[in-house]
């Protein structure tokens, strides 16, 4: 927050978005503001329809009085709308300012098809779900979206994606925010792109360990990717890299060709797409990593023996990534994100890693299946809007 003199309608939100400060005497105390001056920021916020007044809290003075009514942030002056992508199927979804999902669908839409296409449907699918429940597309704050590839957060761009061809530095805010306004007729709004793997680890944490200081989740599916988020948020490295862990070289694949032109990766022997490839090699039907899924599911002998190997891949690669990063949660999620696969990343991480660096670390799988990238674009989408600064600007724009 900024200095306390100095504190802004914006900071007076954040403060009650966090819980740390809802009553107006919070406010005061914390910010160091008088009581017009908060009254004054305050009425902004109330303008702006932000914030509401809830219930009346408990009262401080022994000698009683009136209890001081408290602020709760309104989640329902506005909605999100939040996409995640994947290679062969997508899913979006409504959501309110708070993470609940309203609504959702999924069907298939095919990254290869390049960006213009598949952005142009999802703008299509973004109208429909709007239509079918009865919401305005002015109501939409703005649109969060999950991709399989690396994301430089700056500008939104994906940076060479080994399974994303035809996607590599294309202004996928602007498509998307065209299509949208192209297939509701309503006016642009802010869109934000991360990988998915990212957007899944913030969903998870915040949803289910909030408190949990070092998050790593990793994804195995077509591909493999880890997001990490540290004190709250996402860590992403540099220029979006971080958690690729899919293309560290490992003995095991050193005839394996990635699909990112290199052999060795972890991705090319250990993803879904690759115990799918080595299924089919033996005669058993499979073409992609939820096609592994269900086989696991039914208790194929081959896939679940298959996928406790990959599992011991990847645990392997997690002994570093758990040693270097010293974790308190690392959730396995994705299509092989079984009880196979996690008995195989058990046994090598704990062979493996130092017992100091597993002595606090919980091995859990995803509490919100393929809902998890949708909250986490929601949330990426509420945070940034609703950030201090750039609350600021809002208002100003709004006239409040």
């Amino acid at each position: 927050m900024t200095a306390r003199s100095q504190a802004s309608a914006g900071d007076l939100l954040e403060l009650v978005r966090s819980g740390r400060a809802t009553t107006r005497g919070a406010l005061q105390q914390v910010t160091g503001l008088s009581r017009a001056t908060v009254g004054q920021r305050l009425d902004r916020l109330f303008r702006a329809g932000w914030l509401r007044e809830g219930a009346g809290g408990p009262v401080d003075s022994p000698l009683g009085g009136r209890p001081s009514i408290t602020l709760e942030f309104d989640g329902e002056h506005a909605v999100v709308l939040a996409a995640d992508l994947d290679t062969r199927h997508a899913r979006v979804a409504l959501l309110s300012l708070t993470g609940e999902i309203l609504a959702e669908q999924g069907g298939t839409l095919v990254i290869e098809d390049g960006p213009d296409a598949v952005l142009g449907e999802l703008g299509r699918w973004f109208a429909e779900l709007l239509a079918k429940e009865g919401h305005r597309a002015e109501e939409v704050c703005g649109i969060g979206l999950a991709v399989p590839g690396p994301v430089d957060s700056e500008t939104g761009r994906v940076v060479q994606p080994p399974i994303m061809p035809g996607w590599d530095g294309y202004d996928i805010r602007g498509r998307l925010a065209r299509a949208f306004t192209e297939h509701t007729g309503s006016g642009q709004v802010p869109v934000l792109v991360d990988n998915d793997a990212n957007l899944m680890a913030y969903g998870e944490q915040r949803t289910g360990h909030p408190d949990c200081s070092a998050f790593v989740l990793v994804k195995v599916s077509t591909g493999i990717g880890a997001g990490v988020v540290v004190d709250g948020s996402v860590y992403r490295g540099i220029d979006g890299g971080a958690g690729d862990i899919g293309h560290i070289r490992v003995p095991e694949g050193a005839q394996a060709l990635c699909r990112c032109g290199s052999y060795g990766c972890l991705a090319a022997v250990a993803s879904g797409g690759a115990v799918a490839r080595r299924l089919a090699e033996a005669g058993v039907p499979a073409a992609s990593g939820s096609d592994v899924r269900t086989l696991i599911a039914a208790g194929h002998p081959e896939a679940v023996g298959l996928a406790r190997e990959a599992g011991r891949l990847v645990g392997e690669v997690l002994a570093t990534v758990v040693t270097l990063l010293n974790p308190g949660v690392l959730m396995i999620a994705g299509d092989l994100a079984g009880t196979p696969f996690l008995t195989g990343v058990r046994e090598l991480l704990y062979q493996r890693a130092l017992s100091r660096s597993t002595a606090h670390l919980d091995i859990v799988t995803s509490r919100l299946g393929e809902r998890a990238g949708l909250v986490g674009a929601g949330a990426l989408v509420v945070e940034h809007l609703y950030a201090p600064e750039r609350a600021e600007e809002r208002l100003r724009a709004l006239g409040v």
